[in-house]
C-alpha cells in the first residue's frame, strides 16, 4: 500500500464497460511526511475521496481485489482516505528507504602479498 493525495479528476467518455460509474482520479504519490513524490498515476476511486485528501492505493492484482473491482482492467485503487497519520519520532526516513551498504573489507582481511592462493606453487 502507498500513500497519495488526489489533485485532479479523469473524465472519460469512452471506456471499457467494466469502468461504466467508476470515478476516475488523478493521485500524486507522497511521503509519509506529506512531501510530493515524482509522477502521477491514474485511479479508481471506491470510497469517495475529495481534491486534495490524503489516501492509501493499491496497485496490480490487489487493486482489482477491492471492492467492486473484481474482473475490471484496474491498476491503481483508492481503498482508503487518511484520517491522521504519525510516525515515529526516532525513524530517519534515508535509512527506511535505502539498503543498507555492504561492510567495508578491514585491513586484517586482507590477504597479504607473501600468502599465495591455494594450490599454487
Amino acid at each position: 500500500m502507498l500513500l497519495a493525495r488526489v489533485v485532479g479528476t479523469v473524465v472519460a467518455t469512452r471506456k471499457d464497460p467494466r469502468l461504466e460509474g467508476k470515478k476516475l482520479l488523478v493521485l500524486r504519490h507522497i511521503s509519509p511526511e506529506g512531501q510530493d513524490q515524482s509522477g502521477y498515476v491514474v485511479a479508481i476511486d471506491t470510497v469517495g475521496a475529495g481534491f486534495r485528501e490524503r489516501v492509501i492505493v493499491v496497485s496490480g492484482s490487489s487493486a482489482r481485489m477491492a471492492s467492486g473491482l473484481k474482473d475490471c482492467p484496474v491498476d491503481t485503487a483508492i481503498i482508503g482516505i487518511v484520517d491522521d497519520l504519525e510516525l515515529d519520532k526516532n525513524s530517519k526516513p534515508d535509512v527506511l528507504s535505502k539498503p543498507a551498504a555492504p561492510p567495508k573489507p578491514s585491513a586484517s582481511s586482507k590477504p597479504s602479498a607473501s600468502s599465495k592462493p591455494e594450490g599454487a606453487s
